[in-house]
């Protein structure tokens, strides 16, 4: 970052970058790629380079195109670029990369959450400030948007800042790119082992039991919630002995209506549904534009299950009891927030 800096404020010389090195071994999933000979060298030079070129076109008109504190901000991304460069991160053996997410992820739906959807959160104080907690919540809209809408409220919005680590269905990790950036942002396949290893490390896990039913639902069943699974979650929170909380999300629904679903063009895919909404497939890619409802979510009350026997997630009758329980919650809910409502749009 000294360099970085030194370059911003005009202080150094610039120093011409040579051609790339060698960038190493490829990456591993727990660890992040060992740097090659000579790729901090060259991290170092086109740190100083950006930087030469940003003071140099900027000049005396950054700060008040940039606003305040550039510099810094300048900086600090040219850091984050050398640590990318020279494998200076670090990723978990889920693939979990913490900077990737915070710095780019996270930045590229924040504008999203907090600007177009206009995310109410309430409740999250419901969410412990450490430890594991499970998090199960509603699906809608078509497109999964609430399950990232939910990563960023409660990441922004906890006191603690805490890293939502989802439950993805198969589908997401057989995508192309798709997949390798779940991985990175944290999330794993909707399975009882992935969700009881996470739970136990002390991680918020978040899972959608709904599934493709949720969110390829048509519009007319709008916030009716679908059969939530045999209740594989609630296993999962009864061995690891971690509080559940029920989390409904309002405004979802509404993003992309879908009045149909074209089902030979769906199994020809291989895709679970592909929608028909009132501006898709009418209006090409303007109509995977999603409408600008406003949204609230609110994490209910931990149910707790650390009062009964890490044994009682064999017992089918007690965990189809906590699942209706959590489901009936996310209802009740819901239906609460619909008639509070005011406004689909404001």
């Amino acid at each position: 970052m000294t360099a970085a800096r030194e370059y911003l404020t005009g202080e150094a010389k610039v120093i011409p970058i040579e051609s790339a090195p060698s960038w190493g071994a490829e990456g591993t999933t727990g660890a992040a790629a060992e740097p090659g000979p000579g790729t901090e060298a060259f991290a170092d030079r086109l740190a100083q380079r950006v930087g030469a070129l940003l003071a140099g076109r900027l000049g005396s008109a950054a700060e008040s195109t940039l606003g305040k504190g550039w510099e810094d901000r300048a900086a600090n991304g040219l850091a984050f670029l050398r640590r990318r460069i020279t494998g200076d991160y670090e990723v978990d053996e889920f693939g979990f990369d913490r900077e990737l997410t915070e710095e780019v992820f996270l930045s590229l739906l924040r504008p999203l959450a907090e600007k177009y959807f206009r995310i109410e959160v309430r409740g999250i104080e419901n969410i412990p400030a450490e430890g594991g907690a499970l998090v199960v919540a509603n699906h809608s809209g078509t497109v999964p948007l609430d399950a990232l809408m939910t990563q960023v409220a409660i990441h922004d919005h906890h006191p603690n800042r805490r890293h939502l680590r989802m439950l993805a269905a198969d589908l997401v990790f057989l995508l192309p790119a798709v997949g390798e950036l779940a991985r990175k942002a944290g999330h794993t396949l909707a399975c009882n082992e992935d969700a009881q290893a996470l739970l136990e490390r002390g991680e918020v896990v978040g899972v959608w039991p709904e599934g493709f039913k949720g969110i390829g639902k048509p519009f007319a069943d709008r916030y009716k919630l679908q059969r939530f699974g045999r209740g594989g979650f609630v296993a999962s929170a009864l061995r690891a002995q971690v509080p559940i909380v029920p989390c409904s999300i309002v405004g979802a629904e509404e993003t992309y209506p879908m009045l149909g679903n074209a089902k030979t063009l769906a199994r020809l895919l291989g895709l679970p549904y592909v929608p028909i909404t009132p501006t898709f497939p009418w209006l090409g890619p303007l109509g995977a534009i999603p409408l600008p409802t406003k949204w609230t979510i609110q994490f209910g009350e931990p149910i707790r299950t650390d009062g009964h026997p890490v044994e009682a997630a064999e017992d089918p009758m007690l965990v189809f009891n906590l699942t209706d329980e959590v489901r009936e919650t996310i209802q009740h809910t819901l239906y609460k927030l619909l008639v509070d409502r005011r406004s689909v749009f404001f």
